[in-house]
């Protein structure tokens, strides 16, 4: 079973937004999936509490902040929303069940110089280093100068980069309704997709 863990040494950077949006892709594939949240604060909880009853069905998996159990066995797919700067036990724990570490990241200095030391303590944890391992760009505007340092980081880290996400209105919009770009017409989030394509093609090799 590919479990996928979202994971990032700082709060709001978009971990939620990436897992329940991640679940919601391996729903619209038929998989069957459970979306699990460790984070305090619950987000993803909240987001599968919110889901429609008409949508494509996505499970439960649960697990709290000190506690990582394995998915359940009817899954085929499993997501982990973790918490903020996961670290120490929780993360040779959550690491143990991960099959991929998606790490979200925006473009700002506190960011980058967090996600750097938080790349090097996963390498430590991990027994193949940072293999299985890849960055997603979170609310980023191509057009600024903090995306272009943003690039040039991730360029240096020798680390496959999914993708660039924008900041939309539209994750807000449809977080709120329990939803995901892969749950509502396409020509609606069309260029939201898009920028899904590279994350989507990594996770069907998993």
């Amino acid at each position: 079973m590919p479990v996928i863990a979202v994971a990032s040494p700082k709060g709001g950077v978009g971990k939620s937004t990436l897992a329940t949006n991640i679940a919601g892709y391996f729903a619209s594939r038929g998989h069957q999936v459970v979306l699990g949240d460790a984070d305090r604060q619950q987000s993803a909880r909240l987001w599968l509490q919110q889901r429609p009853q008409a949508a494509r069905p996505i499970g439960v998996w649960e697990v709290d902040a000190d506690w990582i159990s394995a998915p359940p066995r009817q899954a085929t797919h499993a997501v982990l929303d973790t918490p903020a700067g996961l670290g120490g036990w929780r993360l040779k724990d959550a690491l143990k069940l991960a099959d991929r570490i998606i790490v979200p990241l925006q473009p700002s200095l506190f960011d980058i110089f967090a996600t750097g030391q938080y790349l090097d303590e996963l390498a430590a944890q991990r027994k193949g280093g940072l293999a299985r391992v890849a960055i997603v760009g979170m609310r980023v505007d191509p057009r600024t100068i903090a995306a272009e340092k943003l690039r040039n980081f991730v360029d240096g880290l020798g680390l496959p980069v999914l993708g660039y996400l924008r900041n939309t209105q539209n994750y807000i919009q449809l977080a709120a309704q329990g939803q995901s770009v892969f749950d509502v017409t396409a020509s609606r989030v069309a260029r939201d997709l898009e920028q899904w394509q590279g994350i989507c093609a990594w996770l069907d090799e998993a």
